[in-house]
């Protein structure tokens, strides 16, 4: 790629086809490349693949700088803005924006000793977000929790007993079975989230979600010096590029200013804070009223999960284990690839063996236009857990994206690939993946995020898809996709009883939207609190100082919790958003496009969700903005393509039980 750079600088023209397009060429070429080691590593972590990550990141660190920094394509760009820019086409002009702001932001700028500094800083950066994530995984895997007797593990459900009886099988229990045991509990999702709302065994609750709330922040696996030392270094970046803070940084290229992102948490806070107050008064009197002794002497972080979930129980008659057996994987995929084909005109075909894959449980795909077969992508599918290899969370990537500059010979472009990767419960024995209700929503998610980048139809890559859509709304297709797990037809086409065959019952049906806004109050002071910790780090923190980070968060949560952290919280240590992800100082996105999904759901309801000509006609036009125009168009011009107006956050209040406010 060095040869490629130097061959580009020295015969740079400020031309569309003498500039951009051998540009994408070579950043495609190292995205490409690096980016499955990336993936290999997020998804089979070995310390083999960690040794030749370590080896190879500050190679790739150095030359994208060498790439961003360049004089003489930095010139090249402003140059054709300046000369060309009328001509250009508005996805053109945007991707020329994009790549000129990014080189600024990359120190194109700086010159001597300030160069040389920012490149350090960057590749400290760099190492310190993976031995992050590192951390993290190492500090997860190793716990696991062994109960012998049955009461050990009374209330949880089947599905949790067999998959903690398959974990102990793994785990060298020969003989365990879900029944008898021995069964292992591990701070992984699917096994943690059954213990802490499911476990009679409050010592067991105590165990885990302390565990849990102090991941990577004792031993070798410590994070906690990590945070200081990223925080300090997004400070003296932030500096050498002329901007007071991180923050300030991070928000030059989204969507919303810093003032308008606290604008729109402080008004969630204000309009939730009340109702999260009486979501634990409810919650302590349920459990008082059900005769717990831990009500007498006051519910513990520990214990409210647990009450929370039996109080929803009691309130809605609505049990996940109930749910369950509605919600396998094949039935759920089935059923969402004919949502994508009604709204969006797409068919969704299986290809497994077209490709190779990393693992025996992944799944691939290739996505058709229904009306004249021609294949307009593929994606890869991993839907399980695997804590032994693969970090938690869900997430989807690209694995290339459309353009028009690649194309391979005798096409018009390069067709995209995206992943999707899930960490939903796996398969046990002969039972397929059986899913709760939020896993399901998890799927419609991460799928929404693969189909902006699949059905793109712009031919410059470097604004095709998600690429360099701003990231305060890279989350609204995603979002959007949820709400039809919320949505009658669609949810009975994708529950249907494993064994039976049975649509799920209208009764279960109402149930589960009823339960939609139980707890609202409290899961939005939630957010809050994770976004307003993320942006008063990264703004008002000062590494060294009195303050810790950890008394930073405390401070936050005078605001935003209605039950005062545990002093031994060390949740911080396992934010990987902000300290190994792309979150940083952006982690209201979350909310900030949760309000355009809402919205533009909406328009969905507004048309007239049981009319199925207006729902198709709307879901065109969803495709052809929203999930068509990709970064070639600004995000908020793009919501009023689809919705005919600006953004309003009336739809999600609405949908979470709260009272309407203007964004």
């Amino acid at each position: 790629m060095d040869t490629s750079l130097a061959a580009l600088e020295a015969n740079v023209e400020p031309t569309w086809a003498g500039l951009v397009d051998p540009y994408e060429s070579l950043g495609d070429d190292l995205g490409r490349a690096w980016g499955q080691v990336c993936h290999l590593k997020a998804v089979k972590d070995t310390e083999e693949l960690r040794t030749v990550h370590s080896e190879i990141q500050p190679k790739v660190v150095a030359l994208s700088l060498k790439v961003s920094q360049s004089p003489a394509i930095y010139k090249a760009f402003v140059e054709l803005k300046e000369s060309q820019g009328d001509s250009l086409s508005e996805a053109q002009l945007r991707a020329v924006d994009k790549v000129i702001r990014s080189a600024e932001l990359s120190g194109v700028g700086l010159e001597g000793t300030a160069k040389e500094r920012f490149n350090e800083v960057q590749q400290e950066l760099s190492q310190l977000s993976t031995q992050f994530g590192n951390n993290l995984l190492d500090s997860t895997k190793v716990f696991a929790e062994v109960i012998t007797d049955k009461e050990g593990v009374a209330g949880l459900p089947g599905s949790a007993l067999d998959l903690a009886a398959q974990t102990a099988k793994k785990k060298g229990h020969e003989d365990a079975t879900a029944e008898e045991g021995p069964w292992v509990f591990t701070l992984d999702a699917p096994s943690y989230v059954a213990v802490v709302q499911h476990a009679r065994n409050r010592d067991l609750r105590e165990k885990v979600y302390k565990a849990y709330l102090t991941r990577a922040s004792s031993g070798e696996a410590d994070n906690t010096p990590l945070i200081d030392r990223i925080l300090t270094l997004k400070q003296e970046k932030a500096e050498l590029l002329g901007y007071a803070n991180y923050g300030e940084v991070s928000l030059s290229s989204k969507m919303a200013t810093l003032d308008k992102a606290l604008g729109l948490l402080d008004d969630i806070v204000s309009k939730s804070y009340d109702a999260a107050v009486a979501d634990l008064e409810a919650v302590r009197a349920f459990a008082a009223t059900a005769g717990a002794p831990e009500a007498e002497e006051g519910l513990k972080h520990w214990d409210i999960a647990f009450w929370a979930e039996r109080q929803r129980e009691a309130l809605y008659d609505l049990k996940d284990e109930e749910l369950r057996p509605y919600f396998q994987l094949p039935a759920v995929l089935d059923g969402l690839f004919s949502l994508a084909t009604k709204l969006f005109n797409v068919r969704i075909l299986p290809a497994d063996g077209a490709s190779e894959t990393w693992h025996d449980d992944v799944r691939f795909f290739r996505l058709e236009d229904a009306t004249t077969g021609e294949l307009v992508s593929h994606f890869y599918l991993d839907p399980y857990s695997r804590p032994e290899e693969k970090r938690g969370g869900a997430w989807m990537n690209d694995v290339q994206g459309r353009s028009a500059a690649l194309a391979p010979e005798g096409a018009a472009h390069r067709l995209p690939i995206a992943h999707m990767v899930c960490n939903q419960s796996s398969p046990v024995g002969d039972k397929p993946s059986l899913m709760s209700h939020r896993e399901v929503e998890t799927v419609f998610h991460e799928f929404g995020h693969a189909l902006q980048h699949m059905l793109t139809t712009q031919d410059c890559g470097l604004v095709s898809g998600i690429e360099n859509v701003e990231w305060d709304a890279v989350e609204l297709p995603s979002q959007f996709m949820e709400n039809w797990t919320y949505h009658k037809k669609t949810l009975q086409s994708i529950a249907k009883h494993y064994e039976t065959g049975e649509v799920l019952p209208d009764d279960l049906y109402n149930k589960i939207v009823a339960a939609r806004s139980y707890r609202a109050g409290s899961q939005m002071l939630r957010q809050c609190h994770f976004a307003l910790t993320d942006l008063t780090l990264h703004t008002q923190y000062t590494p060294g100082g009195a303050e810790s980070v950890f008394d930073v968060e405390r401070r936050v949560a005078k605001r935003t919790c209605v039950v005062p952290p545990l002093p031994e919280d060390r949740f911080l240590c396992g934010f990987s958003h902000i300290f190994a992800g792309g979150y940083a100082a952006g982690y209201y996105s979350y909310k900030w496009a949760e309000v355009l999904s809402a919205d533009a759901f909406g328009a969905f309801e507004d048309a007239g969700l049981d009319d199925e000509a207006i729902v198709e006609e709307t879901g065109r036009r969803f495709r052809d903005t929203v999930l068509s125009l990709g970064g070639g168009r600004d995000p908020l011009s793009v919501f009023v393509d689809f919705r005919g107006r600006e953004p309003s956050a009336d739809a999600l209040l609405r949908h979470n039980g709260l009272v309407s406010s203007k964004l």
